[in-house]
């Protein structure tokens, strides 16, 4: 049951009805001013505007028409409803927007500051329960970057949303964009919410990329795998992977292996290298051992995936261990030379000097 309209919000109404039925007048600046007025405050309040038009039509009925009034009359009460009904809806639709917008803004400053780290931990978590979520609990962050950039009022997060209401109305979920990318949280014991993001996204950003950070627990969780599902998406781009979803869990080894960069760049110099002294430099070389690497080192399937023959492809492994001294179909110098082709994929080499 609805709750019941204050009389507050229908203060006038009955006298200028009255006063229209004898006079045939319309509504005042001034009259028209305070309609609006009660209807921002009725707003405020927190009421339905159905419920508050209801209570106008009602206090029509019971005060007008009278068995008096003729057509003339009827006709100037109505016109004077309708100017008196459209000012209060006017009013209360005003204080709804603006109300929207603060809400808008509260929501974007507390998501900034939640992604960055930003603001005490206490306070986040207190703001946190406003838009569902307990940050005491362990939550992970997924990703999607398209070929555009997004906003939160763009169709692609909105379809994407849609999909995700659908199916987990109930669920704790936040949805949002940043720096024009979508950005999924949800609890860290709910992975299939992120699954399903995944899938929504990938196919309404026309093939792009989904990274999902691994669940960590408390306000700097919610960062922490915002951070390592960006750090995916980074390293997607610079080891050219294709893959659709990538899982920060299944990409640990490459922070590891870059943690000391130095190391890793002499390595990249004292292996690969000498591939510069080749016909067209290095990156022909490092592609092939790249493409060979990702293929198991399978020569068929190597050559198909670079349009070549098996006999050229041979060619290429056979030079390749002439200037480096490693073999790349031997066991032993195999590793070392897969490590060093991750590490130039990594530091950009050779387009970039290490």
């Amino acid at each position: 049951m609805e709750p019941e309209i204050p009389e507050r919000f229908l203060e006038g109404y009955a006298r200028i009805l009255s006063e229209v039925a004898e006079t045939g007048r319309r509504l005042t600046r001034d009259e028209l001013e305070a309609r609006r007025t009660l209807g921002r405050e009725a707003a405020e309040a927190g009421h339905q505007l159905r419920a508050l038009v209801r209570s106008h039509l009602a206090e029509t009925r019971a005060g007008w028409p009278h068995p008096s009034s003729g057509a003339v009359a009827a006709d100037a009460v109505l016109g004077a409803v309708e100017q008196a009904v459209d000012a209060f809806a006017e009013g209360f639709e005003r204080a709804q927007r603006l109300t929207v917008r603060r809400e808008e803004a509260a929501r974007r400053e507390f998501i900034d500051d939640l992604l960055y780290g930003r603001s005490d931990l206490g306070r986040l978590a207190e703001r946190a329960t406003r838009f569902g979520l307990r940050l005491s609990r362990a939550h992970a962050v997924a990703v999607a970057a398209g070929p555009e950039a997004y906003t939160e009022s763009d169709a692609v997060p909105r379809s994407v949303e849609s999909a995700l209401l659908a199916r987990f109305g109930g669920r704790k979920i936040l949805l949002t964009t940043k720096d024009g990318r979508l950005v999924c949280i949800a609890p860290g014991s709910q992975p299939d919410v992120l699954r399903y993001f995944a899938k929504q996204a990938h196919a309404a950003t026309d093939g792009g990329v989904v990274a999902v950070g691994r669940p960590h627990r408390g306000p700097g969780g919610v960062v922490h795998s915002y951070d390592e599902a960006l750090d995916a998406l980074d390293l997607a781009q610079r080891m050219g992977l294709d893959d659709p979803v990538l899982y920060a869990a299944d990409l640990l080894v490459y922070p590891v292996l870059t943690r000391d960069r130095q190391a890793m760049a002499d390595l990249v110099r004292s292996e690969l290298g000498p591939l510069r002294q080749a016909r067209g430099g290095a990156e022909p070389l490092l592609r092939t051992l790249s493409v060979y690497f990702d293929a198991g080192c399978v020569a068929a399937e190597t050559a198909r995936r670079l349009s070549l023959s098996v006999r050229a492809l041979t060619y290429r492994l056979e030079r390749i261990h002439q200037l480096t001294g490693s073999d790349p179909a031997d066991p032993a110098h195999r590793y070392t030379l897969q490590t060093a082709v991750i590490g130039a994929r990594l530091l950009d080499w050779p387009a970039t000097e290490i």
